[in-house]
């Protein structure tokens, strides 16, 4: 099949690198250079994040944490397993479930007293990929240029805007801009702050989902340490904003002391294309040529990218059946 695929940040590279495995010939297309896209930004850290529906999160989730550990272990540029602590505040009961996620990391233990910081009753400690997106994305986009995929730059509005490019099949991947090419109003943005700093020697990622001052976590990378972050539904505003910066960096030294050596480097902030599920599905009525469509991954574009390319690659050849 000739599949078009929209988008060039890690869900469509993704989809077109496993498309290309499967004996298909691809054009990416994309109207960004990857420095400009959401991905580029992105802490990348594999852990779900606004995004469902949960089972299928859990699924796609699953199979991307085993793909981007085996990358790690054959060290594909920019993909590390990294020892994470996630915190909690309330009373430690053995009893408590694991959380969903926990399924798919294999071993986790509950964190020794001496491994919290102040103010903390429990943690969970786990190893789970941390990939640095300014490495990994530039290689993945190589791979699949390598593997014989045409690239297009182009800015589109609709998806019909690529028909001419000869597609039996499109692949709507273009995250944040996904839902406005095929005028799906449920597509809203949630904007993340982030702030990079040097690493002054982490080696631990760290988060607390539920600070009384926000979300917050730290995770350290080759050169630097990603802080965060913030989940702002609705807000389009990409300017990164001073007091948020003074606030992260408050609360991620409050559960890493280490941080108050580090400098800090620049602040972003970025849209995550956030849906109520992410839509994976094939749409036979959308054109004269069947869409794929591959978008909503909200915070988790990481953690379910892989899962959610394997299910494309699955309707792509469901409508060449067809």
């Amino acid at each position: 099949m000739r599949v078009v695929v929209v988008g060039a940040g890690v869900s469509g590279l993704s989809c077109a690198s496993l498309l290309l495995r499967a004996g298909h010939d691809v054009t990416v297309v994309s109207g960004d250079p990857l420095h400009r896209t959401t991905s580029y930004l992105a802490a990348a850290v594999w852990f779900p994040t606004a995004a469902g529906p949960a089972d299928a999160v859990a699924r796609w989730g699953a199979t991307t944490y085993d793909i981007l550990a085996t990358e790690a272990e054959t060290r594909v540029p920019g993909v590390v397993m990294r020892e994470s602590l996630v915190l909690y505040r309330e009373t430690p009961d053995r009893s408590h479930p694991m959380p969903v996620w926990a399924r798919a990391v294999g071993e986790v233990r509950e964190a020794d007293r001496d491994e919290l910081p102040p103010g903390y009753a429990r943690g969970l400690r786990f190893a789970v990929p941390l990939v640095e997106m300014p490495e990994y994305l530039p290689y993945l986009h190589e791979q699949v240029l390598a593997a014989g995929a045409t690239q297009v730059v182009r800015r589109i509005r609709r998806l019909d805007d690529v028909i001419d490019l000869g597609a039996d099949v499109i692949v709507n991947a273009a995250g944040m801009g996904a839902g406005a090419l095929v005028a799906d109003d449920t597509v809203y943005p949630v904007r993340g702050q982030i702030v990079r700093v040097t690493n002054p020697g982490l080696t631990l990622s760290v988060r607390d989902e539920n600070h009384p001052g926000g979300r917050a976590y730290v995770h350290p990378r080759s050169t630097d340490c990603i802080l965060g972050g913030t989940l702002e539904e609705g807000s389009w505003n990409t300017q990164p904003d001073h007091a948020e910066t003074s606030a992260i960096l408050e609360r991620c030294t409050d559960i890493v002391p280490g941080l108050c050596d580090a400098d800090v480097i620049e602040s972003v902030a970025g849209l995550r294309p956030g849906r109520p599920e992410v839509r994976v599905e094939l749409d036979d009525g959308l054109l004269e040529v069947p869409v794929v469509h591959n978008y909503g991954h909200g915070g988790s574009g990481i953690t379910i990218g892989w899962g959610c390319a394997q299910d494309v690659v699955a309707l792509v050849a469901e409508a060449a059946r067809r």
